[in-house]
């Protein structure tokens, strides 16, 4: 029963850098992915792509002949995709048991409106695949009280139209120190919780947010979130190796993949780690990380890394022979040696 990740987001939230960091976070814990490119816009991608969309269509071809613009265009080739869905499941097939992401594009209807995305996710279920969707969505949307709240509905929504296990991840987590700082915790926007404590402040980013007629929308939209209250955010720092290891553990648990396929347990030192809690981390822990004391940890890290590799160079001199590493007590015996009579006779000028 091979595992997948449906990896969405709007555009700029960083999904195919998160998939190039998770192929090789992946690839170096053991378990061999692959990265299906469904983004027929996307003709550079930074990760080795195992199925790409843009061999069955490609938005400059549809653009031409149906004079569309980009997000039309995007909408008509996952239609275009999904009657074509043979192609697709055919190349699936040949990737084996092998851990999948699915880059998927960034027009926000596709996953929020659109109904032909979320038909293929069916199908790929049907196929056997364990699905979990991670919606990405850039942390710099919490500097803003009115992005958050866009955000909040872009996920719940999100959430209702694909039906599917769903982890919502704040991403470029380590950026937030560059940004004003935020009048909450960071746990209070990745648990999203009392919502009101936030109108003040979205009154306070503009005036006509202040306006009386806005209020009732406000709250009104506040009011929506918190009756489902399914959105919740995990972080992310797709450089940070602890970062990436917290996520995984997190989607692991979500997916189903802790517990192992159906053929039986993976027991990986991975999935070890997983069943002891290692690898979790928690909000305040990353609050403390990228923005309480973001420089000290960083110099800590760098003498860290430096110390590994000073350490790395000691053994490899030990094992191998430094030829700049010499004994200085046989250097000066040699010196000290009397020099050998070569049959050559000094005679000085009177």
């Amino acid at each position: 029963m091979p595992f997948a990740q449906l990896v969405i987001g709007p555009p700029g939230a960083g999904k195919s850098t998160y998939c190039n960091g998770m192929h090789q976070f992946l690839g170096a814990i053991g378990r061999k992915c692959s990265i299906v490119n469904l983004d027929p816009a996307n003709d550079k991608t930074s990760y080795p792509c195992a199925l790409d969309v843009r061999d069955l269509v490609t938005l400059e071809e549809i653009m031409d002949e149906d004079r569309l613009g980009p997000n039309g265009a995007t909408l008509y080739a996952l239609e275009e995709l999904e009657e074509n869905f043979s192609w697709l499941e055919d190349g699936l097939k040949e990737l084996g048991e092998d851990y999948v992401l699915f880059d998927c594009p960034g027009q926000v209807e596709l996953f929020t409106h659109h109904s032909s995305l979320r038909n293929m996710f069916y199908r790929i279920q049907k196929m056997g695949y364990r699905l979990i969707v991670i919606h990405l969505v850039d942390s710099y949307t919490l500097t803003l009280p009115s992005m958050y709240i866009s955000a909040l509905l872009l996920s719940l929504r999100a959430m209702l139209q694909l039906d599917l296990p769903h982890l919502n991840v704040l991403t470029k987590i380590d950026n937030l120190s560059n940004y004003n700082d935020l009048p909450f915790n960071l746990d209070y926007y990745t648990e999203v919780q009392d919502l009101s404590y936030l109108l003040p402040h979205l009154e306070a980013e503009s005036s006509r947010l202040a306006n009386s007629k806005f209020s009732a929308l406000n709250e009104a939209i506040i009011n929506l979130v918190e009756e489902f209250g399914l959105v919740s955010f995990e972080t992310l720092a797709v450089e940070d190796k602890k970062s990436m290891m917290s996520l995984l553990h997190a989607i692991d648990r979500a997916s189903g993949y802790a517990f192992g396929p159906a053929e039986g347990a993976n027991d990986t030192i991975w999935q070890v780690a997983v069943r002891e809690g290692l690898g979790h981390s928690d909000v305040r822990d990353v609050q403390e990380r990228w923005l309480d004391a973001k420089d000290q940890y960083d110099d800590m890290e760098r003498q860290q890394l430096e110390d590994e590799a000073r350490m790395r160079d000691e053994a490899h001199k030990a094992a191998n022979g430094d030829p700049d590493d010499f004994d200085e007590d046989e250097e000066l015996a040699d010196w000290n040696a009397p020099i050998p009579d070569g049959g050559v006779k000094v005679r000085r000028k009177q």
